[in-house]
């Protein structure tokens, strides 16, 4: 599939619905759980909390998990939304039934510990991919350890697509997200559905349906750096970074899991107050030095149009 010229993506709809939602857990099938669950421990800080059909669930401690490993050829299972607006799991299950979409009722083994009553929607997005909605969840593992030695939360997903105006329509015009950047030639767009600057990006791959990478959120800028270090100290390849991207504003460092999946681990953060400011979407040029302002390298499975 060639890539889309100078695509304008456009707000529409329910765009701004959604204002209080963050991810909230990620599946993925890997050729081995047991090598991914180490790696993940050991590196991230991670935790199991549960076997699951030919796989396990990890996560920090208590509350929520985070990442549920599934044995099978690598590939993106699902990924998942903690939705903690009023009424938002109905309004979204409403607008995606409008819309013509098949929605199903979330698997409540899905919502570990559920603030309340547990309420989700299961839906499949424009590329093939499961969805998982819910409404609030326990989360008192996370921002409460060394964050020198693990990540303080799961902060963003960035899909991996085959026709990008096609997925930011859909999580604009019907789920409720918000444009915050996007390449000039529409390749990439970054989404926003809290006061971080994206919850979800999307970059043209051209087949789809699989992840580009995921972030964690560090605290600042000292956890940054020791992070760097650590990385060294565990023995993991640094695949990208440091560096700082424009879109987003915010530090990074990439590095692979065993099955191959880009993580990414994020600082400083670009915040939007939608409640107190009206913001343009912004749009960049396609050039290598907009997506890393301190020196335009790229890793070989970063594209860019310029």
């Amino acid at each position: 599939m060639e890539r889309p010229e100078r695509v304008i993506l456009e707000e529409k709809g329910a765009a701004g619905s959604l204002r209080h939602t963050a991810v909230s857990h990620i599946g993925f099938s890997v050729p081995d759980v047991g090598a991914a669950e180490k790696f993940y421990t050991r590196v991230l800080g991670l935790v199991r909390h549960a076997e699951i059909d030919n796989g396990v669930r990890l996560g920090w401690g208590t509350g929520h998990h985070v990442v549920d490993l599934i044995q099978g050829e690598k590939k993106l299972a699902y990924y998942g939304f903690e939705v903690r607006d009023e009424n938002g799991i109905a309004g979204i299950r409403e607008r995606l039934l409008a819309a013509g979409h098949k929605v199903m009722d979330l698997d409540a083994s899905f919502i570990t510990s559920p603030v309340g009553g547990v309420e989700g929607v299961s839906v499949v997005d424009p590329d093939g991919t499961e969805i998982h909605f819910h409404s609030q969840v326990q989360r008192q593992g996370e921002n409460a350890a060394d964050t020198g030695r693990r990540p303080i939360k799961f902060q963003h997903t960035t899909l991996g697509s085959g026709d990008v105006a096609r997925m930011v329509s859909f999580y604009t015009e019907v789920i409720g997200f918000r444009i915050s950047d996007q390449l000039h030639d529409g390749n990439f767009c970054w989404l926003r559905s809290d006061k971080d600057h994206h919850t979800l990006a999307v970059v043209f791959v051209g087949k789809g349906g699989d992840i580009d990478h995921y972030s964690y959120d560090l605290a600042e800028w000292e956890d940054f750096k020791a992070w760097c270090d650590r990385l060294t100290e565990l023995d993991v390849p640094v695949a990208w970074g440091p560096g700082r991207h424009g879109p987003g504003n915010n530090l990074f460092v990439f590095f692979d899991d065993p099955a191959g999946n880009h993580i990414e681990l994020s600082a400083e953060m670009e915040k939007f107050y939608d409640d107190r400011v009206t913001y343009v979407p912004r749009r960049w040029e396609p050039t290598p030095v907009s997506v890393n302002l301190w020196g335009g390298q790229l890793p070989s499975w970063r594209k860019v149009s310029g």
